[in-house]
């Protein structure tokens, strides 16, 4: 038998197997069509996005220029909102503070640049919306469209808790953006970015979102992207494959000063809210209580015997203040609204905030294992108010008897607790063991022991020996104006130690 039949016939086989494998993974792949095709996109809303320029009186800026080779213009922001730092001196540049050559221009009647950014149009009738931060301290405002007109604009209003800005400028027909719902932005959607990073304009960059309800310590919750976002992107727009804008591009995460995959946008939501108040009274009214907080940890809700991690911890209350007035204390998780869940702490401002004040709103609250309604009258948020309880400290003694939290502790004096406007809890003198690990120092007023109020060092021994050793327990502790509950795990028996 020849051999040559033989290999006729297996690649006969072989071609027999293989040509439909190549059909099925070419049917499997993704054509090239499926790719985005932004073009369309940026045609459509291209147009209404603009670039903001700022600029300040020679003699009230600072007396700082960029560096050799570099605009001021375009660095300024970077270094003012990324480092927090005034630009260094140019070399050989005279000081504008002396005056100069006597042949040059009046400093007085000088501008210079003092920042770049970007913006939206809202209206046809020229309102922009930018962040508060692009605008903030400029004496002239100037808008530049992508047709290359340039105009002064008005400034309507800031907004720096949201870092959220309207301007004006005198111009009608002008090419609009449209709003999205920022609510339905889901994690993993593509997105686009149109903004003047650095100073170049139309700049257009892409990406997907990271995540949303990103909280960073800010008032809001951001729409996270890795969408490449620079100085001079601030303000402009984040938009979906619709040619819909759902959020500003305000802040980046870097270690450099320069975009390192991490953007945050302002959902275009609380922006329109903050806006529509600008426009129409030049400032946001806002509502509060006249409380602070803090987030509840997932110890501390196991301790309290919590069945969810979530609420907003009150660390303090303003005394005659509306929660004050309502019957809220210090220690108190609240939990609803008016009837809506506070999942985080950050949630509760604004919640709050978007509340006119002289409204009746109902706190649901958390308080010893028992969960209770509050009335309270919301109050129109003004200047922080800072609480000024001073707290008396006694010397500790040299040798102290610490228990089976680690802690030695004292009984508040009269004219303390008083001046703190307390009813009752002890002090801590000296920190041991267990309690060093907590982050207890010397001073921390301690007032409640899981759900039990402290009144004095006599209850506070007898709490004690009711501990469990193997649970951690949750103390309320007060360090000067806050409150927080603090997780503790008690030891089996009380030691002395003495202190030289």
């Amino acid at each position: 038998m020849s051999i040559y039949p033989v290999r006729r016939f297996l690649l006969a086989v072989f071609i027999t197997i293989c040509i439909p494998l190549v059909y099925l993974c070419a049917a499997g792949a993704p054509p090239a069509s499926n790719l985005p095709d932004f073009t369309d996109l940026v045609d459509k809303v291209g147009p209404a996005v603009i670039n903001i320029r700022t600029a300040t009186h020679a003699q009230q800026r600072s007396l700082t220029s960029p560096p050799l080779g570099l605009e001021e213009g375009e660095m300024s922001e970077f270094f003012r909102r990324f480092f927090g730092i005034p630009l260094p001196q140019q070399p050989g540049k005279p000081d504008s503070s002396h005056g100069g050559d006597g042949g040059l221009e009046d400093p007085a009647d000088s501008e210079q640049s003092s920042g770049v950014g970007s913006g939206f149009i809202l209206s046809s009738n020229g309102y922009v919306m930018t962040n508060a931060h692009v605008v903030h301290d400029a004496d002239t405002i100037y808008v530049t469209l992508t047709d290359k007109r340039e105009f002064k604009a008005k400034l309507i209003g800031v907004d720096e808790r949201t870092d959220v800005a309207l301007v004006k400028i005198d111009a009608e027909n002008l090419p609009t953006v449209i709003i999205s719902d920022s609510n339905k932005v889901r994690v993993g959607e593509w997105v686009v970015a149109i903004g003047s990073p650095f100073g170049l304009e139309n700049t257009v960059t892409a990406g997907i979102v990271s995540a949303k309800g990103r909280d960073t310590g800010d008032y809001l919750p951001f729409i996270q992207t890795d969408v490449a976002v620079n100085p001079g992107n601030s303000g402009g727009p984040l938009i979906n494959m619709k040619g819909e804008v759902i959020g500003i591009n305000s802040q980046i995460y870097s270690r450099t000063g320069g975009y390192m995959g991490i953007s945050f946008a302002i959902p275009i939501d609380e922006a329109i809210r903050v806006s529509d108040q600008l426009k129409i009274n030049g400032r946001v009214v806002r509502g509060r209580i006249a409380v602070s907080i803090s987030e509840v940890t997932k110890e501390v809700s196991e301790s309290l015997g919590l069945a969810k991690t979530k609420g907003a911890l009150v660390s303090s209350v303003e005394i005659n203040g509306s929660a004050d007035k309502a019957g809220v204390q210090p220690g108190d998780i609240i939990l609803k609204f008016n009837g809506r869940n506070v999942n985080t702490a950050t949630d509760l401002p604004r919640m709050i905030g978007e509340t006119k004040p002289g409204i009746r709103a109902t706190l649901t609250i958390w308080r010893k294992g028992k969960i209770k309604d509050f009335l309270v009258v919301i109050s129109e948020m003004q200047p922080d108010i800072t609480m000024k309880a001073k707290t008396s400290r006694h010397a500790p003694s040299h040798d102290h008897e610490f228990n089976q939290l680690g802690l030695a502790i004292s009984d508040l004096s009269p004219e303390q607790l008083k001046s703190m406007h307390l009813t009752g809890g002890v002090q801590i003198d000296d920190v041991y063991g267990p309690g060093v690990h907590t982050g207890l120092k010397r001073g921390d007023i301690i007032l409640r022991i899981g759900d039990t109020d402290v009144a004095n060092t006599k209850q506070f021994a007898l709490l004690m020996q009711k501990l469990n050793p193997q649970k951690n327990i949750a103390l309320l502790v007060r360090r000067g104006d806050n409150t927080q509950f603090i997780p503790v795990k008690p030891r089996a028996a009380p030691v002395q130690k003495s202190r030289e």
